[in-house]
């Protein structure tokens, strides 16, 4: 499972992290919901990338090359106006700066928040999944752990995320 974490600014954000961490034990649980029983083995739950540092700063546990899918992953966000050409550039005090044609739109999208490189405190996690082919990586996706979730191994996290090439 994937999701924020509790300490995000937005609501929803925050009660979905919330959400998560509960289903990560509540789901070990017998009788919490009797039609379903009870998982034996805890699944591995995730957090997405942000970039809050109280109570703690977000530590990348797994980092995922998306340079293959970053076209895709922008037609996907320019799909949502409302919330990336609209609400976000506001809230932003930046909204002066989206264009009004959609081509234009989508080009000013790309430039932005949404397709950053890959920062430096991602590097070192990037050598440790793709070894020094790492260092080429253009764009990438980032994910913690969430602790109350199981624990996965190294050679657990490669069958989880199984586009990491072998070393």
């Amino acid at each position: 499972m994937l999701g924020p974490r509790p300490n995000d600014y937005h609501p929803d954000h925050r009660y979905t992290g919330v959400l998560l961490q509960d289903a990560a034990f509540m789901v070990t649980v017998p009788n919490i919901c009797p039609e379903v029983p009870a998982l034996r083995r805890n699944p591995v739950f995730f957090y997405f990338q942000d970039n809050f540092q109280r109570p703690n700063p977000f530590r990348p546990d797994v980092v995922v090359s998306i340079d293959d899918a970053i076209e895709k992953k922008l037609d996907m966000l320019d799909a949502h106006v409302s919330q990336v050409y609209e609400w976000l550039p506001w809230h932003g005090e930046r909204l002066d700066q989206v264009p009004k044609d959609p081509a234009a739109r989508r080009k000013w999208l790309a430039t932005g928040n949404y397709a950053r490189p890959v920062s430096d405190a991602l590097r070192a996690e990037l050598r440790k999944w793709y070894g020094a082919a790492g260092d080429k990586v253009r764009y990438a996706e980032a994910f913690e752990i969430c602790e109350y979730g199981r624990r996965p191994t190294d050679q657990e996290l490669k069958v989880l995320f199984p586009f990491f090439p072998p070393k």
